[in-house]
């Protein structure tokens, strides 16, 4: 996700504080990951520099000063721009997964525990994330079912992998 994207598109509904700016970013996107104060600065920062966005306004308090950022036309623009770019899909050619499974049949372990043990953890995530989806709102209902598919396609993947492990042990020990 790029985060200076996101908070260009969080300051297209007004101006806003970093304070601000990182409590909206983890309420709508942060769930998992919520962003730190100086993720947040820095890349206001780097925005400023690069002018997409602009200090609004200025406010003292009892601690220190506040800036207010506004998103400026050219922020707009870029904004614009990334949404209307497609994600390029990931294609998981070249996997970790992979990889244990021909380590595995090269050195002679047991590549079929390795697979099982991968399907147990797959399942138990399911498990978790269809747990958290029944308690979600949309946003988080969508943001699981994202993560179900994946993990629907890696277990396919696993039971496919597992039916053809003797032909790949044999064609990695060539």
């Amino acid at each position: 996700m790029s985060i200076g994207h996101t908070l260009l598109g969080l300051l297209e509904s007004g101006p806003r504080h970093g304070y601000d700016l990182k409590r909206a970013f983890d309420e709508k996107f942060g769930h998992d990951r919520p962003l730190h104060y100086g993720q947040v600065y820095s890349t206001m920062s780097r925005l400023l520099k690069h002018g997409l966005v602009e200090v609004d306004g200025i406010e003292s308090g009892a601690g220190p000063e506040r800036k207010r950022y506004a998103i400026t036309d050219a922020g707009v623009t870029d904004v614009e721009r990334w949404l209307a770019t497609p994600e390029k899909p990931e294609p998981y050619l070249q996997s970790t997964l992979y990889t244990k499974v021909v380590l595995a049949l090269l050195t002679r372990r047991d590549a079929a525990d390795i697979l099982d043990t991968q399907r147990s953890e797959h399942l138990r995530s399911m498990r978790v994330l269809t747990d958290r989806k029944r308690k979600g709102d949309l946003a988080d209902q969508l943001v699981c079912d994202h993560a179900l598919f994946h993990l629907e396609a890696d277990l396919r993947w696993l039971e496919l992998t597992a039916a053809r492990l003797d032909k790949l042990r044999e064609a990695v020990a060539r």
